[in-house]
């Protein structure tokens, strides 16, 4: 029954996808024809291949491609505010970024055409990060001002988006119990004084797995505009209710959203900010659960976290064990977080290599839907926000060496798999492995 079920799943999946982006559906032949309930389209559409990758049937190769399309869409749905850089990831369209420029070079750069759009002070790192207009097209401009200041730090204003999907509605009812997606044998007074930072899109803070967290938001010009990954990932950290709880019940959680419902939301200088934000409000323990290519602007950013003491958990991303890493997750000092399912598996979308520090429960759970009820979950999004509770129960402030012996005491708690040492599919182990996955909640949907 669980195989027919997985199936009928798997059609679901690819129907709403081949839908809402253009991907070919999904032939199984030979599969019984069962009455399984059509699951609605929560949030970015469950990628085809990733539903497939459950039952061992598509490739890393198959995985990117199936990513670099669902980009092609969004870039072909957007493309007045979004572009492609040379590597086909998504940019915004005509705007250059540097990183803390001389004031000589800033006077170049305008004397030779280009325009400043805005600037973001980031008093916190000392730094600042100037938004410049492409005077043509945005690639050759980039080569352009990185001749004029060789010694310069300048890119492109990429865009950064969710790594995991929501797949499909859960225990709407608020009666119903609901495992545990996150239970650590923690209690909400034990988690109090923990405070996780959180960018993402926006925050259901009136959910009922929510609605308890001293929740502070930020961005979007101070209007709450809720969303469903955030709200799931928050969850995740922080819920707290009679049925449900997070890997920090309880804890203090900052929330900037990065998106506020705009085709360019996630933007680096958006990112950067929201870093900036959490570091002035001193939140040791910040959750991204975004993936993206590398950027030098964002990376000087999270550097300057990072050597500050701050523990930055990020989701490896969902390309495959075979696909390039991905950022902030593969940056030097980053926590990067794998998932595993209920039989405590890396899925097999989750990618592999030396930025895998942890792996934790990514898949086979739930987690808080807004407006209301619960979702079945799956990537590396949500398994890092796990990892983001409990390292923030151990460290209370940012500082260096107080992180550090928070990393070494997880590390000791974890599970070890795999090759001694660093293993890239498990890192250093699974933590969090107590966690009652919704199971009960995955078969009531048979």
């Amino acid at each position: 029954m669980r195989n027919v079920v997985l199936a009928g799943l798997l059609l679901c999946v690819a129907a709403q996808a081949a839908a809402q982006v253009g991907l070919p559906a999904v032939r199984l032949p030979n599969l019984p024809q069962v009455g399984v309930p059509a699951l609605p389209a929560v949030g970015l559409p469950p990628l085809t291949g990733e539903a497939a990758a459950a039952l061992g049937q598509v490739d890393s190769a198959s995985l990117r491609a199936l990513r670099q399309q669902r980009i092609r869409e969004l870039l072909r749905r957007h493309r007045d505010v979004l572009e492609a850089d040379p590597n086909g990831a998504p940019i915004v369209r005509g705007e250059l970024l540097a990183f803390s420029p001389q004031p000589a070079s800033l006077e170049l750069a305008l004397a030779a055409g280009y325009t400043v759009v805005r600037e973001r002070v980031l008093a916190e790192l000392g730094a600042r990060i100037v938004v410049l207009h492409a005077r043509d097209d945005t690639a050759r401009s980039l080569t352009r001002l990185q001749g004029i200041d060789p010694a310069g730090s300048y890119d492109f204003n990429h865009v950064y988006l969710p790594s995991g999907s929501l797949s499909g509605a859960a225990a709407q009812h608020p009666s119903q119990q609901v495992p545990a997606s996150a239970r650590v044998g923690s209690t909400a007074s034990a988690s109090a004084a923990a405070r996780v930072g959180l960018i993402d899109d926006g925050v259901d803070g009136h959910h009922a797995a929510l609605d308890a967290v001293r929740l502070h938001l930020h961005g979007c010009a101070g209007a709450a505009l809720p969303a469903l990954h955030g709200t799931a990932v928050a969850s995740l950290i922080a819920g707290h209710a009679s049925h449900f709880q997070g890997a920090a019940p309880g804890a203090e959680l900052y929330a900037a959203d990065v998106f506020c419902g705009r085709p360019t939301g996630g933007e680096v200088d958006d990112v950067a900010e929201a870093f900036a934000w959490l570091m002035h409000e001193q939140v040791p323990v910040i959750n991204v659960s975004l993936v993206g290519p590398p950027n030098r602007t964002l990376e000087s950013v999270v550097a300057g976290a990072v050597s500050r003491g701050y523990l930055i958990v990020a989701a490896v991303g969902n390309d495959g064990p075979g696909a390039p890493p991905l950022y902030p997750a593969a940056w030097p000092g980053v926590v990067g977080v794998t998932a595993v399912d209920a039989r405590r598996r890396v899925l097999p979308e989750a990618e592999r290599g030396p930025q895998v520090k942890f792996a934790a429960p990514g898949a086979d759970m739930a987690a808080a839907r807004t407006p209301r009820g619960y979702a079945l979950v799956r990537g590396t999004s949500f398994a890092a926000p796990i990892v983001a509770g409990l390292l923030a129960q151990a460290l209370h402030s940012p500082d260096r060496a107080s992180a550090e012996e928070a990393l070494t005491g997880l590390e000791r708690r974890a599970q070890h798999l795999g090759t001694p040492g660093l293993d890239p599919s498990y890192g250093y182990g699974i933590v969090g492995a107590e966690l009652a996955p919704a199971s009960g909640l995955a078969r009531r949907l048979e």
